[in-house]
């Protein structure tokens, strides 16, 4: 069994605070909702705060979790409605088809590997004397080449992004090689962000750019696609990135997926 979750995040609390400022932290506390954590089994989550006041948190799960913990330390424990919602995945995964188009949301830790980082920090440097390392894992940082790096990949991620209806991309997001005729696709960045946080008091500080995507896609391989949508996409998969959630198109409505499966 498969299972989606969506918890909503109270970020008034002080302990909210701390969840949603580390996603080491928050990792954490997505393990904890996992009754005897099989060692194998991976955990996708993602946050979801387009909304400041009412931030959503997604965690797609092999088992059936309980976020009662989530909601006494982080949420509204006392209030009226949903506090957590679990659905069975199963009926979305057998919708999946060659050829079905779905709305989208992902976010990405948009990488690249080079053994020549331009720029490179004090830590990279330190690594360089290190003859055993041959490459460093480099985050993308402008939009450009965040959009530019999932482009690249969705047809090893079983689907394509079609090709854009009206507008023409912003100035900046257009992908490498617009210039020569390339089109804009049904996809946009909603959000980007730059966190850095630490694992422990005495860790030096994680840095990880990162990139939410929303838009249309069409599936091409069912197999890849079923495996990126169960195992996640990129890296930071255990930071809040990698999770690609799913939506319903709506008729004459540019399809934005809200994440909600």
């Amino acid at each position: 069994m498969t299972y989606l979750s969506r918890i909503r995040i109270n970020p008034l609390r002080e302990r909210s605070r701390l969840f949603l400022g580390n996603p080491h932290v928050m990792h954490g506390a997505v393990m904890h909702g996992i009754p005897d954590h099989p060692a194998d089994e991976r955990i996708l989550w993602r946050l979801d705060a387009d909304n400041p006041h009412r931030p959503l948190l997604f965690v797609l799960t092999k088992t059936r979790p309980d976020w009662s913990h989530l909601v006494e330390q982080a949420g509204w424990p006392e209030a009226d409605g949903e506090h957590f919602a679990v659905r069975d995945y199963a009926p979305l995964l057998a919708q999946l088809a060659v050829g079905r188009e779905f709305a989208f949301r992902l976010t990405a830790n948009p990488v690249q590997n080079t053994s020549n980082p331009v720029k490179a920090s004090a830590t990279q440097i330190e690594r360089a004397a290190d003859t055993k390392r041959r490459s460093f894992r480099i985050g993308h940082r402008t939009a450009g080449q965040q959009l530019n790096w999932f482009l690249s990949r969705t047809q090893r991620w079983g689907f394509e992004v079609p090709q854009a209806r009206t507008d023409s991309p912003a100035l900046g997001l257009e992908p490498q090689g617009a210039a020569e005729g390339l089109v804009a696709h049904e996809v946009r960045i909603v959000a980007r962000n730059r966190n850095s946080f630490k694992k422990n008091r005495d860790a030096k500080p994680v840095i990880m750019h990162t990139a939410t995507f929303e838009g249309r896609l069409r599936i091409t391989d069912l197999a890849a696609f079923t495996e990126r949508l169960l195992s996640g996409i990129g890296p930071g998969k255990s930071y809040g990135c990698g999770l690609l959630t799913l939506a319903p198109l709506q008729s004459g409505v540019s399809a934005h997926g809200r994440g909600d499966g």
